[in-house]
């Protein structure tokens, strides 16, 4: 059986401008980088605003496993599978970041016949859009302490600076660094760390804003540090927003890429929806939007996770109203759920079937709370047996869902047309009365424990101390009607990893919270979370290699 990687490779593309010709697109209307990739210019963006929009379908998933479910798989081939049936229909999806491509989850462009290619390319450098971002969160920093070296007429007092330099790899010896040793030229000495690039605030600015002026508005918001007076300090009050917009230019375009089957995929932004809120970026949404009449997108992680900010943060900022969601799952994935150790998945099981799927159930009753229509779909196994199929697909009926199994790994967009059709269903039966689950005017403690009970089933939430005088700050500084960003373990809906199911009985413990006040949302810290990963035991890179003709292996 090839790789995804070889399968990749042995693909014939498409050159992009062919592509963007599909979608009215062009040359003139492209920033090319080379024959396979390329940005959307504004030129494009502006012209296309008076298109009606289309329909948006979220892909989303249960708690990911060891098993692994396929969300990204299944979101390239609904789109592939859309365009199969003669739907105009356009993917979006976020970038990879380095991180877990060289840890332990690998890539981020699908799988097997259901994949965005030039997959290599996307998982690596793809267009610089993350160094930028590395670039300008390092920019701020370096004008930060160098603003502290040159006199510190702001007052900013060094023992309460928030703001962290990134990067885009898991290294943990980064996360508690000494800064400034050595001469007094060499800066003032104060402990810092590092977040990876996909927790930079930076990176969720870039996700969320709507043009340059909306850009540069966010970045002089944020804070960096507080004053003596326990007063906030701004990116705007150190003068860095024109340097760091300077170097935001070209990354706040759009990429344009495309599936094995030319579907034309928008690629843009690629925030963690663990430890940041896990969507690609507005203007890609919106672009897509206006192009096609079907758009495909996805959240990261579970739905607990990259859905609730979807629906609770992008959406409510953008004015965005979905139509309908897709929840990816497996029957491995479900068994897994149920106690069934990784080296047995393959085995009927009934019975740990039943115990997991509760996993499952709880995902659906939290979509239904949005108000959007569900569709779940199942990432086809060649060990699934129709006992297997028919329990789950017997469960999600009973629970007001459609149902379909998803071949797209095997066949690509003709094993996702099963799916697609019952999304259309979905779409013309069921009418979309999207809401948020809480209101703006919600004070920050109450929306956390919203989020807690109502979408982790928790009893309720345990404060640090210093957290509950921090959230009283906040909303004194005005910052009370932020929605909150959950950083918590994708790997259960408690914040302890090892709890899977639909745990119940627990708390969830909140160790610290901080706003993003150029994003727009409070971040909330949660259990054992880290903002920057560590490399497992054995990470991927072990395996990552160029061979004599120029060709990595090993990628996936």
């Amino acid at each position: 059986m090839k790789t995804d990687i070889e399968i990749a490779q042995e693909a014939v593309l498409e050159p992009i401008v062919n592509v963007a010709a599909k979608l009215d697109m062009t040359m003139d209307e492209l920033e090319l980088y080379g024959k396979y990739k390329a940005k959307i210019s504004d030129e494009y963006m502006q012209k296309i605003q008076n298109n009606e929009n289309g329909k948006l379908i979220l892909v989303t998933a249960i708690n990911p496993t060891p098993a692994g479910e396929g969300k990204t798989t299944v979101s390239v081939g609904l789109g592939q599978a859309l365009n199969h049936i003669g739907k105009k229909a356009v993917v979006a999806l976020r970038e990879p970041s380095l991180g877990p491509c060289f840890g332990i989850k690998g890539g981020a462009a699908g799988g097997g016949y259901s994949q965005v290619v030039p997959m290599e390319d996307l998982n690596l450098h793809f267009t610089g859009d993350f160094h930028a971002i590395t670039s300008a969160n390092n920019l701020l920093a370096a004008l930060l302490d160098n603003h502290i070296q040159q006199g510190n007429a702001l007052g900013i007092d060094p023992r309460n600076i928030v703001w962290k330099r990134c990067l885009d790899m898991n290294d943990r010896v980064l996360r508690n660094v000494v800064i400034g040793l050595g001469a007094k030229a060499d800066g003032t000495v104060r402990e810092d760390h590092f977040v990876i690039t996909v927790a930079s605030e930076i990176m969720a600015i870039l996700c969320l804003a709507d043009d340059m002026e909306d850009l540069k508005r966010r970045l002089s918001r944020i804070v960096v540090a507080y004053n003596y007076a326990g007063e906030p300090v701004t990116a705007g009050e150190l003068q860095a927003v024109g340097a760091m917009a300077a170097l935001l230019k070209d990354a706040l375009k759009p990429n344009l890429i495309q599936t094995l089957e030319h579907t034309p995929v928008l690629v843009h932004g690629g925030p963690f929806a663990n430890i940041a809120h896990g969507c690609n970026s507005i203007r890609a949404t919106k672009t897509a939007l206006k192009m096609a009449d079907y758009v495909v997108t996805e959240a990261g992680f579970g739905a607990d996770l990259g859905a609730e900010k979807f629906f609770d943060i992008k959406c409510r900022m953008a004015g965005l109203q979905p139509d309908a969601v897709v929840l990816v799952a497996t029957v491995r994935a479900l068994k897994y759920n149920g106690g069934v150790p990784k080296t047995e998945l393959n085995t009927e099981n009934l019975e740990a079937l039943e115990k997991g799927i509760v996993n499952l159930e709880k995902h659906i009753e939290n979509l239904h709370k949005f108000g959007v229509p569900v569709v779940v779909t199942l990432n086809s196994f060649l060990t699934d047996t129709e006992a297997e199929l028919a329990f789950i697909q017997k469960f999600c009926e009973d629970r007001n869902c459609e149902f379909a199994l998803a071949k797209v790994w095997e066949k690509g967009g003709e094993g996702g047309v099963e799916l697609a059709e019952k999304v259309l269903k979905t779409m013309e039966e069921k009418e979309s009365k999207f809401q948020v689950l809480y209101p703006n005017e919600m004070p920050l403690k109450e929306k956390i424990e919203t989020v807690a009970k109502q979408i982790y089933g928790a009893d309720g939430v345990e404060f640090a101390p210093a957290c509950v005088k921090q959230l009283k700050k906040l909303e004194e500084l005005g910052f009370g009607s932020f929605p909150v960003c959950m950083a918590k373990t994708q790997y259960s809906f408690s914040d302890d990893a090892t709890l899977l199911g639909r745990p119940s009985g627990f708390k969830i413990h909140v160790k610290d919270v901080y706003v993003s006040a150029g994003a727009g949302f409070l971040v909330v810290l949660t259990g054992a979370v880290m903002t920057m990963p560590g490399l497992p035991k054995q990470p991927a890179a072990y395996n990552i290699d160029v061979n004599a003709d120029g060709n990595i292996t090993g990628l996936f």
